[in-house]
């Protein structure tokens, strides 16, 4: 993302602001507070180990923006929780939507 970038509109309608963000610091707190994939599967991890509420807001995202949405998301997770963390959402969000990285 480039300087330019802060020039490009937002990937969601304006309406969906105030819900877009909040799935971003719920889904950014996921990242660093917890993980979006797990050794083992339960407490909050589907039987792919995958985090169930991090494949519910990429669901979320992909019905209100599609791919572009999704792939926005992404890169906000990758400047914010790292690039450990990105990778791991990548996985996580594998069949979820439109998600292409």
């Amino acid at each position: 993302m480039g300087f330019f970038d802060i020039f490009k509109p937002k990937p969601y309608p304006g309406e969906m602001e105030r819900e877009v963000q909040s799935l971003m610091d719920e889904l950014i707190r996921i990242g660093v507070k917890e993980d979006y994939l797990s050794e083992f599967p339960g407490n909050g991890y589907n039987a792919q180990c995958r985090h169930v509420r991090t494949r519910m807001i990429g669901k979320r995202l992909d019905e209100i923006g599609g791919n572009e949405l999704m792939q926005w998301a992404y890169v906000k997770v990758h400047k914010k929780a790292g690039a450990n963390a990105s990778s791991h959402l990548e996985y996580a969000w594998q069949d979820v939507g439109h998600w292409q990285p």
